[in-house]
């Protein structure tokens, strides 16, 4: 893997450039020997973050982490890139069609995804025309935190929610 290592507002340091490859090194037996990995040091007030971005073939792999120490943000970087690996692991090379930057062990190997979405349950009901704020009031009486209706003066689905502070939002659709 080549690194480009680049800071903001900090010296990038032989230490630091040091434990930047070492930490990212783990990252080898995913990608192959030619793919880049960029990242981005930076330094404001006592925000220490650091910025990874692997661009491969038809997509991008990238995670930023933000600690009150350089050294801390390196470690929890390079733990959450290697989630996204595992967890979407089919989407991204499907995306890219092709293995182009992946190793072939990382192709064929299957992983435990315990983080994997999963839907549980499906609803199907009638959506009848109503006004938000009878939707609001709905919602209440289901003691849902959101409410999809017909809108009666547009004829379009929304959705009404809860907002923070006892307010309520409404969601329509972009035309």
């Amino acid at each position: 893997m080549r690194f480009v290592i680049t800071g903001k507002n900090i010296d990038v340091t032989a230490g630091l450039k040091a434990a930047v490859e070492e930490k990212m090194s783990k990252l080898e037996k995913y990608f192959t020997p030619d793919t880049q990995i960029d990242v981005t040091l930076s330094v404001e007030k006592e925000r220490h973050k650091i910025e990874v971005t692997i661009p491969v073939k038809g997509s991008i792999i990238r995670s930023e982490q933000v600690s009150n120490d350089m050294y801390v943000s390196i470690d929890l970087v390079e733990e959450i890139i290697e989630k996204q690996l595992k967890k979407y692991k089919k989407k991204i090379i499907d995306r890219s069609q092709g293995s182009g930057s992946f190793k072939q062990e990382f192709i064929d190997r299957e992983f435990e995804d315990d983080d994997e979405i999963k839907i549980v349950r499906s609803k199907r009901f009638g959506i009848k025309p109503m006004y938000p704020e009878d939707a609001c009031v709905q919602m209440e009486l289901l003691g849902h935190s959101f409410y999809v209706f017909r809108n009666a003066e547009t004829d379009e689905v929304n959705v009404v929610y809860r907002r923070k502070g006892n307010t309520y939002g409404l969601i329509e659709p972009e035309n």
